[in-house]
């Protein structure tokens, strides 16, 4: 009738966040996180199990808040020390966050890498966990694993310092471990997607707050043409692909970005990587995830979260194709008021058109 309204309908937050993927600019700014402590959920809402608590923040994007890691546990080594063998032969240890920290690997020599035979990716105990996820919130919440590519699986089953030197000395040798990783991870993926999942997060970290962890050089030589195919097999299902690596990989960007990604990060502000500033350079490419520093999330005040989460809306929301996050993931040193004092101010400012008092 003449004079009366339609009112537009709500958007569902996967429309949201696959909005903000597309670099477009959906009703507010979206939010996920790779992960949240337990610990912090308690804290917030005691007793409150994981996907009740993402119903509540209404974060866009859900995964199961586990990796492969724990849920890879093989046999005790030391049950009073939390150390244990996984499903890769890596000696590990749980420390109190969702990842067990890497010890030893089994690959000690070439001849343990000719002997050496990966867990079948059919048993991955990740895809057992899907079905609730995909379950409970298809169409509603964007539903994601968190995935590796080249670089991850590859020195937790040679050792960090053992494949570095390998780098420079034994490239081959670098190659084979690559391979049974990429084999291994692009039909994990592949298996999640046809079970149902949105997209896939690659996690694997490339480099110290100072710089990456090889040169530029070996990346592009060595671990890009695993990034690369692992991230067009992705693609080739029709699913998107996000990029997080902690450090500052201002020297090796550009090729993570020439690897087809749809969005890159959290990146890690305390290592340099000013989210803004990757918009600038490749906003035209990506979308750009991140990213409230976590050790302000742990050592700040609210009012401190409130104003970074301020001007990462004025500096990098206000043209569209953000994620609003943590810079990592969500770890136990997270005071639990902190993390919702983010979420609040991103509901309470981050509405499209962006228009952030100072």
């Amino acid at each position: 009738m003449k004079g009366q309204t339609t009112s537009r309908p709500a958007k569902t937050p996967r429309e949201r966040f696959f909005e903000a993927l597309r670099r477009e600019k959906p009703d507010r700014v979206p939010m996920f996180e790779l992960t949240i402590s337990p610990k912090v959920i308690d804290g917030i809402h005691p007793g409150m199990d994981y996907y009740d608590f993402i119903d509540t923040i209404d974060h866009e994007a859900v995964g199961p808040n586990t990796t492969w890691d724990p849920l890879g546990f093989v046999a005790w080594v030391d049950e009073e020390k939390g150390v244990f063998r996984d499903r890769w032969g890596v000696i590990r240890r749980y420390a109190g966050e969702v990842i067990p920290v890497p010890i030893e690997g089994p690959i000690k020599s070439r001849e343990d890498l000719k002997r050496y035979r990966p867990p079948d990716p059919a048993e991955e105990p990740l895809l057992k966990v899907l079905p609730e996820l995909i379950e409970r919130f298809r169409d509603r919440r964007a539903t994601f694993i968190l995935g590796r590519d080249a670089w991850t699986g590859s020195y937790m089953i040679r050792g960090m310092e053992n494949l570095l030197m390998d780098l420079a000395i034994d490239p081959d040798m670098v190659r084979e471990i690559v391979r049974i990783n990429v084999d291994y991870y692009k039909e994990v993926h592949r298996r999640a997607i046809e079970m149902g999942v949105d997209f896939i997060a690659l996690v694997d970290d490339y480099a110290f707050k100072s710089g990456p962890l090889m040169s530029p050089r070996q990346f592009e030589q060595l671990i890009y043409p695993g990034l690369k195919e692992t991230v067009s097999a992705i693609k080739a299902q029709g699913v998107m692909c996000t990029k997080h690596t902690d450090g500052n990989i201002w020297p090796i960007i550009e090729m993570i970005v020439d690897a087809g990604v749809d969005a890159l990060g959290p990146l890690e502000p305390g290592a340099g990587m000013d989210l803004a500033k990757v918009q600038e350079r490749f906003g035209d490419r990506i979308a750009v995830i991140g990213n409230v520093d976590c050790d302000l999330l742990g050592r700040g005040q609210p009012e401190d979260i409130r104003r970074e989460v301020k001007l990462l809306l004025k500096r990098v929301s206000r043209d569209g194709g953000h994620i609003l996050s943590s810079g990592n993931s969500i770890p136990s040193s997270t005071r639990p008021e902190n993390f919702m004092a983010m979420v609040n101010a991103c509901r309470e400012l981050g509405r499209y058109p962006i228009e952030v008092p100072d």
